[in-house]
């Protein structure tokens, strides 16, 4: 189709006149195009204050749907999630204008709603940019391990329709997810399934948000996953495989005694070393833009600084496959060495702050080296710690007298 760009950027996609609201786009900076519904609401006279005179005002209304298209693009890939997404868009077009003739004429035109609904989430992740992205898939892929596995339900494995998910189905959903995974598992997952769910009400794809006054509580209060301990982390250095990948190793090891968290660690770049002052600094993905602490400033040593070496700045430090592949080379190398923990990218975080915490830290540092805005979030660390005083003490033979 032909684009007639204006001058703010926009262009209108619909091509029938008629078409209230009419779908377009918006060029972004970043390569993509930002689809939005204008809005006709009629025209009313009213008086200039300027002039005296009377004029038609025009009532109109810009919607952004939350849907991008790929400005240029590449490949077949890009081709079709543009396809996908536009026919999406337009349906949602459609239902909307419908809404706007019931609201004022009182009917509304009969059409089924024959949109699957795992595919609007997948394509909802495809046109995803925030860093949880991996979060947005991974709830996309347990709701359809949910259907699969609940034979209430798995009529919708492979197709659902929007209305078809109810408080129940929600309820269920949630009640599987506790009852499959552990810790803070359950509540990130329902949180990301959440928000798609929001998207999908805002762009009207569903009618009403089904998620509402259904929620999983989480305990901030305690440190869920696994610690590894000093012992452990020599342990671990000091094994070797077959077949390991180095930059994994790397990674894991500068997370252990730095606290990063593995989409921070995947993106720093020699750009990201101060080495005449020794420090480390970068910003945090998932407080980037919304948080006063999403800077961190990490004091390098001699270690540290032999583990990240010295390249063009704008080279990555360690290269790293997905978080899948990471995860996998990881609990391949716990085996190993003979660790029996549970232990996710993540624990080496909580490591981290547990300890430097028991080798005589105070908190504020703590939370200033996690990059935390508050000490709220850095509390659970001193409760493991005196969790793990405790169990050390109990480990001591009883003391009979």
């Amino acid at each position: 189709m032909k684009k007639n760009y204006r001058a703010d950027n926009t262009y209108i996609i619909s091509t029938d006149s008629t078409d209230n609201p009419k779908l377009g786009a918006k060029v972004l900076s970043d390569g993509r195009e930002s689809l939005f519904l204008d809005y006709y609401f009629g025209f009313e006279m009213a008086i200039s204050s300027k002039t005296g005179k009377e004029y038609k005002r025009v009532n109109v209304k810009r919607e952004y749907m939350g849907l991008y298209l790929w400005q240029a693009p590449r490949g077949t890939a890009e081709k079709v999630q543009n396809k996908e997404t536009l026919e999406v868009a337009k349906r949602v077009r459609f239902e909307r204008g419908q809404q706007l003739l019931e609201d004022a004429e009182g009917y509304r035109l009969k059409k089924d709603r024959d949109i699957n609904f795992l595919d609007w989430m997948w394509n909802y992740y495809e046109s995803y940019t925030k860093a949880d992205k991996r979060h947005i898939k991974r709830a996309y892929i347990v709701f359809g391990d949910f259907l699969n596995a609940t034979p209430e339900y798995s009529q919708y494995a492979k197709r659902i329709k929007p209305e078809h998910i109810t408080k129940a189905i929600i309820v269920a959903f949630t009640e599987y997810l506790q009852s499959r995974f552990v810790g803070e598992g359950p509540h990130t997952l329902y949180s990301r399934f959440k928000k798609i769910i929001k998207a999908a009400v805002e762009a009207d794809v569903m009618r009403k948000n089904p998620t509402t006054g259904i929620s999983i509580k989480i305990d901030n209060g305690s440190l869920k996953k696994d610690v590894l301990s000093t012992e452990e982390i020599e342990c671990l250095i000091n094994t070797h495989y077959t077949g390991e990948n180095p930059n994994i190793r790397r990674a894991f090891i500068f997370c252990l005694y730095c606290g990063l968290r593995w989409c921070d660690v995947k993106d720093l770049t020699f750009a990201n070393v101060d080495y005449s002052n020794r420090l480390l600094k970068f910003e945090q993905a998932k407080t980037k833009g919304h948080s006063s602490a999403s800077g961190v400033v990490i004091p390098l040593n001699d270690g540290l600084l032999k583990l990240i070496g010295k390249g063009e700045r704008n080279d990555i430090i360690f290269p790293l496959p997905s978080h899948t592949m990471c995860l996998k080379a990881l609990r391949h190398w716990t085996a190993r060495a003979g660790i029996e923990k549970h232990i996710t990218w993540h624990c080496a975080r909580h490591s981290f702050a547990v300890n430097i915490l028991n080798n005589g830290a105070n908190i504020k540092t703590v939370a200033s080296l996690l990059g935390h805005s508050g000490l709220q979030n850095t509390e659970k660390y001193t409760r493991a710690v005196d969790s793990l005083k405790q169990e050390a003490i109990d480990s001591l033979p009883k003391l009979k007298l």
